[in-house]
């Protein structure tokens, strides 16, 4: 193992001397920043601690029970938590599996200021931690006959484990032979609703009286699954995903014109005389929109359909000996059951509360959240987690 550098030793031992303004009693961690202390934890029930969330305003001395939004983190045998910049606490959960020790409670987040602006009330955020990046997302919209199914459909067979598609929601009944999960999510419309208005999802339409839509976590899922997810929308849904916090790639497929697209239309076969018409009539507006609108980032033209999925390709990074992307997952580390937390630069050092500093190396964690991407109401992506040994060994290498 390389030999700490003194500037962190010396950090190290500032940290466990002065610690941070983050208390801990009877269950709860409070979080102090401004005039706000922000308790987390609850009453121990079982032996499992609910991981509840109360602000006290210290300036007026009164309590307030915000409204929590987010995925909200299992009950736990007890936490640590440390302030994270401005807008977010850290949250480590007590003996925790590798996949559910880290948490982040959103605090001041823009998702957090959007949504007290729209409830109206105070609101905090929880957002799973988990370690590694995923692809952007991919956006691709088009008109009805462009051929932007095709392409998809191509895309998939050739890299079949470097993409997938997002689950979409609907309100409607399940039909004969549809499995929830696999064809859609069936959801009640009134839970439906109230996710929308949490922000839940990147967008949604009603049709025919029914809600359909694309949630935040069924696109989580897919990158949870070492994939990049596909998103087939219309351009209506591509302005709402560009307006959300979601960093995608928007790619829209034009025709070669508007005479080739009715004749590919009507080349189907399969539709009305007054069906083909208004597809056409709906394709102009989308064409319009879709080029001059500013929501997509790349035009493809499908005059011929190799060459279109060509540049398809190229656009993605892709020349045919690419190969899937490692599954983003959060390394396998041993968290300590009774541990503390040290928070040095981007740094967060977790230690197992042993005060000889000479055995930080075999009892602490260090995750690095330099890169941390994303957030509520989906993942915070991008920790580094290490242990000590590997840490100290980078740290060495680069002072040497």
């Amino acid at each position: 193992m390389g030999e700490a550098p003194a500037f962190f030793v010396d950090e190290l031992q500032k940290g466990f001397a002065n610690g941070f303004d983050v208390k801990s009693k009877g269950g709860e961690t409070s979080v102090a920043y401004c005039n706000r202390t922000y308790v987390i934890g609850g009453a121990c029930e079982e032996s499992a601690l609910s991981i509840g969330v109360r602000i006290l305003d210290q300036s007026s001395g009164e309590w307030i029970n915000p409204t929590v939004l987010g995925t909200k983190p299992k009950p736990s045998k007890g936490h640590s938590a440390v302030l994270l910049g401005e807008d977010r606490i850290l949250i480590t959960k007590n003996g925790s599996s590798a996949d559910d020790f880290a948490w982040f409670l959103e605090v001041d987040t823009q998702y957090v200021r959007q949504q007290k602006k729209i409830l109206g009330t105070e609101v905090v955020a929880w957002s799973k931690g988990v370690s590694g990046c995923s692809e952007k997302p991919v956006v691709i919209s088009g008109p009805s006959g462009v051929g932007k199914g095709t392409l998809i459909s191509m895309l998939m067979k050739e890299y079949p484990s470097m993409f997938g598609f997002s689950v979409s929601h609907t309100t409607r009944a399940a039909r004969a032979m549809e499995k929830d999960g696999v064809h859609y999510h069936f959801i009640e419309r009134s839970i439906m609703e109230k996710e929308l208005e949490d922000g839940k999802f990147l967008e949604f339409a009603s049709v025919h009286g029914n809600l359909y839509g694309t949630s935040v976590e069924a696109v989580e899922l897919v990158a949870d699954d070492g994939k990049r997810c596909i998103l087939d929308i219309d351009v209506q849904g591509a302005r709402s995903v560009r307006a959300s916090s979601l960093e995608a790639i928007f790619i829209f497929v034009c025709p070669p014109s508007m005479e080739e697209l009715e004749k590919r239309l009507r080349a189907r076969g399969t539709e009305t005389e007054e069906q083909v018409l208004k597809r056409l009539r709906n394709a102009k507006t989308e064409i319009d929109l879709g080029q001059s609108s500013g929501i997509f980032d790349h035009m493809l033209y499908n005059d011929n359909l190799e060459d279109c999925y060509q540049s398809l390709k190229e656009l993605l990074g892709l020349d045919g000996t690419v190969t899937a992307a490692p599954k983003s997952a959060t390394k396998v580390v041993d968290l300590p059951m009774d541990h503390s937390l040290t928070k040095i630069d981007n740094k967060i050092i977790i230690n197992s509360r042993t005060p000889e500093l000479e055995k930080a190396s075999t009892n602490m964690i260090v995750l690095d959240v330099s890169s941390l991407k994303g957030g509520a109401p989906g993942r915070t992506r991008g920790l580094d987690i290490h242990t000590m040994d590997s840490f100290l060994d980078g740290l060495s290498g680069i002072t040497h």
